[in-house]
């Protein structure tokens, strides 16, 4: 304590206190000391001769106590000091200009987010060719800012955007197939779509790659606000068909959306009756579905419709059976003029149908109305097609069994694999065993010349090793063979002088 440096000359410790700058002020050090938690167990303050303060043992463990707490929070401080360092690289690898995998521009990202402000500061920024080249920007999935907007709703910025827009740069479609307009009638954004039509209103005729309107996308996904929207701007796109043949009728009706079947068929009823490449209307798409008073609707505008057949001469109810629509069904025997016993290219009718299909409540229901079979109606079954079905039949026997066969063959290449593995197998034993008897025949003619008549000490020999190894029946043979030759020598040894 003596070398301490901030103890050298001081002749008592109370101008140590007088010093300190947190004591300056106190009346009394001796309530500091109390209070505070690093000199609990602290007794007694002393002077030696030279004065300076004599310390409790138990005022040093506090000491080193507090030491050790002032470490741990220095630790502490690094570790956080090296996360906000992390988190602070991450904000900056974020604030690159195409972040993400899209590869948005910071256009992308203001229109994306709906941040009117910022997206105003870049447009006002911006003039001349920069500014259409700016509009008309494609991140990786071919998407514009404008679409950005659109397909989120955010119809401010859209607005916005139109201002300084050009109806090149609106039409600009992504990757996808879909233009703004299209993403914001598949998400159903009235709002949206208002304010492209408010400016240009021709983009409610455009088409994707499949010649589908946003007409024909709003109806395939039930949005009735917008179906209505799009019927307001121009009532000519109901007739407008997709490169399959189908109208938006068909989708609305394949789909089950009641309230826009309504609004499509009041527009124009005759679409109930267009067809697509496949000969089916729009009811041969509803009896596909399970919602009854959908098809109740498409049979109010004419109820002959559900006599129209399409390309295989099925009629509605010949799809509601192969369908195993069975509340369908009764809803189309339950109309007035319904024709029961239709019968299609195939020769049948749809309680041949229902038999084939093996649904028993179909044939209940079916019979119950007065169903017949097409052998028990007058016109008698197509025979081009009864040809044309039993070539099926055949060409399809004939595939099933090429495929078994093709079965049969690899099964057959294994076992023969097999059994070539079996034979050289057995060849390299045979092998082997020949060479041991040879080596055991020779040993045996060597050791007898050798061995003094009457003894047969070789031949026990022989035979142990013989036993030992556990030979099959050949091996027994040979060992029979052996001795015989082992008897031999012996003979010809005693012959000799």
């Amino acid at each position: 304590m003596e070398k301490q440096q901030s103890f050298r000359g001081i002749p008592n410790k109370q101008k140590v206190y007088e010093k300190q700058v947190s004591f300056q002020g106190i009346p009394n050090k001796q309530k500091v000391m109390e209070k505070h938690p690093s000199f609990q167990g602290v007794t007694e303050y002393g002077s030696t001769s030279n004065g300076v303060m004599e310390i409790n043992p138990s005022v040093r463990g506090a000491e080193k106590g507090f030491r050790g707490f002032l470490e741990k929070q220095k630790s502490f401080r690094v570790v956080m000091e090296r996360q906000l360092s992390f988190i602070g690289g991450g904000e900056r690898k974020k604030s690159k200009d195409s972040p993400g995998k899209r590869g948005d521009s910071q256009f992308h990202l203001a229109a994306r987010t709906g941040n009117l402000s910022r997206v105003s500061e870049i447009l006002q920024n911006s003039d001349g060719n920069d500014l259409n080249a700016l509009l008309a920007t494609q991140n990786q999935d071919g998407e514009t800012p404008l679409y950005a907007a659109a397909e989120n709703g955010h119809a401010g910025v859209v607005a916005k955007m139109l201002e300084y827009m050009n109806l090149e740069t609106a039409f600009v479609a992504a990757r996808n197939g879909y233009d703004p307009f299209h993403v914001a009638a598949k998400q159903g954004h009235l709002d949206v779509l208002t304010e492209l039509l408010r400016v240009f209103p021709n983009l409610a005729m455009t088409t994707d790659l499949s010649c589908t309107t946003a007409l024909h996308t709003a109806a395939t996904q039930g949005h009735i606000d917008v179906v209505n929207l799009l019927l307001e701007t121009d009532v000519n796109l109901v007739k407008i068909a997709r490169n399959n043949g189908k109208t938006v009728l068909h989708s609305a009706a394949r789909m089950g959306h009641l309230d826009i079947v309504r609004s499509l068929l009041s527009k124009d009823p005759s679409t109930g009756f267009r067809t697509d490449k496949k000969g089916q209307t729009a009811l041969h798409m509803a009896v596909k579905g399970q919602n009854e008073e959908l098809v109740l609707e498409l049979l109010k505008p004419d109820r002959t419709v559900m006599h129209v057949e399409d390309n295989k001469g099925n009629t509605a109810l010949h799809i509601a059976v192969i369908k195993g629509r069975t509340e369908n069904v009764r809803c189309l025997l339950s109309v007035e003029g319904v024709n029961i016993n239709a019968i299609n290219k195939a020769g049948e009718t749809p309680l041949d149908i229902a038999e084939k299909i093996g649904i028993q409540e179909l044939v209940s229901n079916l019979k119950e109305a007065g169903a017949s079979n097409s052998k028990d109606c007058g016109k008698p079954p197509n025979s081009a097609k009864q040809l044309k079905q039993t070539v099926s039949d055949i060409k399809h026997d004939v595939r099933s069994q090429l495929q078994q066969t093709r079965q049969t063959g690899f099964r057959v290449q294994k076992i023969a694999k097999k059994l070539k593995k079996l034979h050289i197998s057995g060849l390299n034993n045979a092998i082997n065993n020949a060479t041991i008897v040879a080596v055991l025949i020779a040993t045996v003619a060597f050791a007898a010349i050798f061995t003094v008549p009457g003894q047969s000490g070789a031949k026990m020999w022989i035979y142990l090793i013989i036993l030992g190894d556990e030979w099959n029946t050949q091996a027994q043979q040979l060992k029979e063979a052996i001795d015989l030759h082992i008897l031999a020598v012996h003979e010809l040894l005693r012959k000799l002088p």
